[in-house]
């Protein structure tokens, strides 16, 4: 299967109402916020929905989450390690298998040949105190509202019988719920052919990730971002014609307008097509 032959940039608007979209535990659990007070949802918390829906969908995911693991593994040492394919008994181990291990990692799972992952060798004798760092072609931005969002903080309690009788009451304070209230937020990704040489990344692989992306908040639901919650309203994917790419990431993110309401606009750039698709 051949590599990825044309650059791809893509964005991605999103809807937010009622919901918590990414809680920072350095600060309560509130939503993510800049100084300025606009809305944020990192580019970790994305990439781990993506892995979410990428592994639902049937791909084979190297860092899966304690609650949807498929594989029964109980660490990420111990995946790594399970994985031979006659490279020796235990391939991950050994810093002299690095060339052949980091292959292999790509060609086994679809998020290290797509973000890239850093494997770690103790120190020894066979290991060296080295690591295998593979650097992924797909890359994608932190998202953030379009304005300032509002927080709600709302103190919440449970009442839980008493000993005795089970007749007396009592209140346990369970401590605080936050949510932004409304908001439209935007992120962008690019995708790299050069590094997807590298990986392994192919066409294949870039039209799986453009199949979800709309679907980013499908099977995502919690106690802070119930139903209908979440949701991606468009993504703009622009596929270039060359390796290198007709423009720069940056003046064809910049080509993207998105109002208040999250309704769109994309400012024509020669030769470049736009692909608006329809969140899910």
């Amino acid at each position: 299967m051949s590599t990825l032959q044309n650059k791809i940039d893509f964005a991605v608007v999103m809807r937010v109402k009622h919901a918590n979209p990414n809680g920072d535990p350095l600060n309560g659990n509130r939503p993510r916020t800049d100084y300025g007070g606009f809305g944020e949802i990192t580019d970790v918390c994305l990439k781990r929905k993506l892995r979410d829906r990428l592994l639902e969908s049937g791909q084979a995911i190297f860092v899966q989450s304690d609650d949807r693991k498929v594989d029964g593994e109980t660490s990420l040492r111990n995946r790594a390690e399970s994985v031979t394919n006659g490279l020796g008994k235990e391939p991950f181990k050994k810093a002299a298998n690095k060339d052949a291990t980091a292959k292999l990692a790509c060609a086994k799972w679809y998020d290290v040949r797509a973000f890239g992952q850093v494997f770690a060798f103790a120190s020894g004798a066979d290991a060296g105190g080295v690591s295998i760092p593979i650097r992924g072609p797909v890359t994608i931005q932190s998202a953030f509202s379009l304005e300032p969002v509002a927080i709600t903080s709302t103190q919440i309690t449970k009442s839980v019988s008493g000993e005795g009788d089970g007749t007396k009451r009592g209140s346990d304070t369970m401590g605080m719920k936050h949510r932004v209230d409304g908001g439209i937020y935007r992120t962008f990704g690019s995708i790299n052919p050069q590094l997807s040489e590298r990986t392994g990344f192919s066409d294949a692989d870039a039209q799986t990730l453009k199949s979800v992306l709309p679907r980013l908040f499908e099977n995502d639901a919690s106690s802070a971002r119930p139903d209908g919650s979440m949701e991606v309203l468009t993504v703009v994917w622009w596929q270039h014609n060359c390796k290198a790419g007709q423009y720069s990431s940056a003046k064809v993110h910049g080509s993207l307008t998105v109002a208040a309401d999250g309704s769109i606009s994309i400012a024509e750039l020669e030769g470049l097509k736009a692909e608006v698709i329809s969140g899910f």
